[in-house]
């Protein structure tokens, strides 16, 4: 595997909830969009064609959320500051916050970022890092405050880049009762693979996507934590950012996790906007279903390292890989919804009570690469081309995790709630 990646993870929460860090070497704002190669890899204008976010919000949990970036006018909603401190939920600290918020729903105006679902809306929840707390006082239970708040809001999404090392039981709580509001979560998993490669929550929590982080080609990025709570994968490495607070201009560098979350998100955004009465189970079983994977990937299992694969939203959009199936069945724990209603408009879930298929079975249309590697549901000759360049990217991905020192395919255990 690749070595030397930048990965740095700020500590930030009252436990020590990270971020991914990133690179400070400045990149002029007009040629940020050439930077982001995972548009092209998706054909992301293709997608655009038939799905962009539209009537979808993200609650995007994290350093607040600065709304008058060129690329982000027009695009943010009030939100809920959980810090209880000096400022709101707009007055992003660091400048996180507002790339996560770029990442998936800017409108690429002004030569800023293009979010991948640029008709998406954003509810910003502003929680505090350990920089933060140093200097200022703050509430001390905000990330679970914020996750109630994303709960009760009109957010179909839940976005955290975020994580933590430790569990507690009124975060957990908080998740539960999101869950119950019939909420789609989507958290980090991490950025210290090599560093202990603990746990992260609320990744880890049953009820949470836990997002992965991979390269350009394809691979697991090398920070990217690895374990079975890893649920599914998306593109991470070298991808700009805003560098700081003064909003000035973007830096080079790894988006790691945190990157890697906002991007399925926005897939969740593009899939939900395309099937605005389906529910998150629905939505998220279709981004398992549709999950870029090696042709080789055997049937019922899970990789440690990318979940049930990389996001592929135009699989879906475009040709219809994924079917919704039980509206009140949770892909990630095979339990009830709880509070959930079911729809009763998609016809592929009315007439069933079972999921259509498994949720971790291969898509269909692999082949091969022109390089040789193994390329990942490249498409058939029914296919339009939204996703003609992802196999080239994902070629090669398993044989990487393997060299990683594990078993690529990696049957998951049930994770009680």
């Amino acid at each position: 595997m690749r070595r030397g990646l930048l990965r740095a993870l700020a500590v930030v929460g009252a436990c020590t909830l990270g971020i991914a860090g990133m690179a400070p070497a400045a990149v002029a704002a007009d040629g940020v969009q050439s930077k982001q190669w995972y548009l092209d890899a998706m054909n992301a204008e293709d997608i655009w064609k038939s799905a962009t976010g539209e009537g979808i919000k993200v609650a995007v949990i994290d350093t607040g959320v600065n709304p008058s970036t060129p690329s982000l006018k027009g695009q943010v909603l009030e939100g809920v500051d959980a810090m209880d401190a000096e400022g709101e939920a707009t007055d992003d600290y660091n400048g996180h916050g507002t790339t996560m918020a770029e990442l998936i729903a800017g409108t690429g105006k002004g030569g800023g970022l293009r979010g991948l679902a640029p008709d998406a809306k954003i509810i910003p929840m502003r929680v505090s890092n350990t920089e933060y707390q140093n200097e200022h006082k703050v509430n001390a239970h905000d990330a679970q405050d914020a996750i109630r708040a994303a709960a009760d809001s009109d957010a179909q999404i839940i976005s955290m880049s975020f994580g933590s090392d430790f569990s507690n039981m009124d975060e957990r709580d908080a998740v539960k009762y999101a869950e119950s509001k019939g909420k789609l979560f989507f958290a980090a998993v991490g950025n210290k693979a090599e560093d202990g490669n603990k746990k992260q929550f609320p990744a880890s929590y049953p009820q949470v996507v836990g997002v992965a982080a991979t390269s350009p080609k394809g691979r697991v990025a090398e920070y990217s934590q690895h374990g079975d709570f890893v649920d599914i994968a998306a593109p991470g490495d070298s991808i700009p950012h805003w560098c700081d607070a003064e909003f000035k201009s973007y830096c080079d560098g790894d988006g790691g996790t945190s990157a890697a979350t906002a991007i399925a998100s926005a897939s969740a955004a593009l899939i939900w906007s395309a099937n605005p009465d389906w529910t998150a189970n629905q939505v998220l079983r279709v981004m398992f279903e549709s999950a870029g994977r090696s042709e080789d990937w055997k049937p019922g299992t899970v990789s440690n390292y990318l979940g049930h694969g990389i996001v592929r939203p135009g699989a879906h959009i475009n040709r219809g890989v994924g079917k919704p199936g039980d509206p009140n069945l949770n892909p990630l724990t095979n339990e009830r919804t709880p509070g959930v209603p079911g729809s009763a408009s998609s016809p592929d879930s009315s007439s069933s009570s079972a999921p259509s298929g498994s949720a971790s079975a291969p898509a269909s249309g692999a082949s091969e690469a022109p390089d040789g590697d193994k390329a990942v549901a490249v498409g058939t000759s029914k296919s339009t081309g939204d996703d003609s360049q992802l196999g080239l990217i994902l070629g090669g991905a398993a044989v990487v995790v393997v060299l990683a020192g594990g078993a690529f395919f990696i049957l998951r255990k049930r994770r009680a709630a």
